[in-house]
C-alpha cells in the first residue's frame, strides 16, 4: 500500500507540472502576441489606425470606464445573453419532453426542427426587426433563435439514449411514461444538460451580438457596429476583447459547475 500511495503521489505531482506547464506556455504566446501587435504597431510595420495596438486598447477602454459607459454597454449583452441562455434552455427541455412523450410529434416536427437548425440566422434578423421593432425583446430573440433548435434536437436525442432497460423496468412494475420521465430520463440526461449549456452560452452570445449589430443602440455589438462605421478601430477591437473575456467567464462557470456535479456523483 506504501509503495502504491507513493506511486499515486508521484503520478499526481507530475500532472500538475504537466499541468503548469501548459498553463505557463498559453500565457507566454498570448503575451508574446500582445507584444509583437504592440511593437509592430508602435514601429510602422503594420498601420495602427487600422490595427490598433493593445495600448491604444486599453486607453480607449479607460477612457469609456472613466464615464462608466463601458460598464453599461457590457452589463447590457451580458443581460440579453443570459436571458436568452435561460430561456432557451427551458423552452429545450420542455420541447424535448414533449418530443418524447409522443413520437408522433416527434417525426412530425423533427424536419422543421432540422431545416431551422441549418438555416442562417443573420438572415432572420432583418425580419425579427421589422416584426418585433428595435428594443431588447427583439435582441433576446436573435439570441434564442441562434440555439433553441440545436439544442432542442441535442436534448431530444439524448432522452433516446438514456438507458432503456430501466424505463423497460419501470413499466414491468406498473409505472407510466411520467415515472419514466423524472426518474430515468430527466436524472439520466443531467451531462447531457451541462454540455448543451456549455455549446449554448457562446450561441446565444452570438446572437445577441448579431440582434445589435441590427437593432440596437446600445451593448457591445453596437459598438462594433458604431465603431467601424465611425472609423475608431480602436473601439472596435476594445469591443472584441471584451467579448472574448465575457465568453471565457461564461463557459468557466458553467465548466465549473460541471464539475462540482461530477464530484458529487
Amino acid at each position: 500500500m506504501s509503495e502504491l500511495s507513493a506511486a499515486q503521489r508521484r503520478f499526481l505531482k507530475k500532472r500538475k507540472q504537466k499541468l503548469r506547464t501548459v498553463t505557463l506556455v498559453r500565457v507566454l504566446i498570448f503575451l508574446i502576441f500582445l507584444f509583437l501587435w504592440e511593437v509592430s504597431a508602435g514601429t510602422g510595420l503594420i498601420d495602427a489606425f487600422i490595427f490598433s495596438s493593445p495600448s491604444r486598447v486599453v486607453q480607449t477602454f479607460l477612457s469609456m470606464a472613466a464615464d462608466g459607459s463601458i460598464f453599461r454597454h457590457t452589463g447590457i449583452t451580458l443581460l440579453e445573453t443570459l436571458i436568452s441562455f435561460f430561456l432557451v434552455f427551458a423552452v429545450s427541455i420542455l420541447t424535448a419532453v414533449f418530443l418524447w412523450m409522443s413520437r408522433s410529434l416527434s417525426r412530425v416536427l423533427e424536419p422543421y426542427l432540422v431545416i431551422l437548425n441549418s438555416l442562417p440566422k443573420s438572415a432572420l434578423a432583418p425580419l425579427l426587426i421589422v416584426w418585433l421593432g428595435a428594443n431588447m425583446r427583439t435582441i433576446i430573440t436573435a439570441g434564442m433563435s441562434v440555439a433553441v433548435f440545436g439544442s432542442i434536437l441535442t436534448i431530444y436525442t439524448g432522452f433516446l439514449e438514456v438507458d432503456p432497460e430501466k424505463a423497460k423496468l419501470i413499466f414491468t412494475l406498473g409505472g407510466h411514461k411520467k415515472d419514466v420521465l423524472f426518474r430515468v430520463i430527466l436524472p439520466g440526461s443531467v451531462p447531457i444538460f451541462l454540455n448543451t449549456m456549455k455549446v449554448n452560452i457562446g450561441l446565444c452570445l452570438v446572437g445577441v451580438i448579431i440582434g445589435e449589430f441590427i437593432g440596437s443602440r446600445q451593448g457591445l455589438g453596437y459598438l462594433i457596429i458604431y465603431g467601424s462605421q465611425v472609423f475608431q478601430l480602436d473601439l472596435v477591437l476594445m469591443s472584441i476583447v471584451i467579448l472574448c473575456i465575457l465568453a471565457m467567464c461564461l463557459y468557466q462557470c458553467l465548466n465549473l459547475t460541471e464539475k462540482l456535479y461530477l464530484k458529487k456523483m
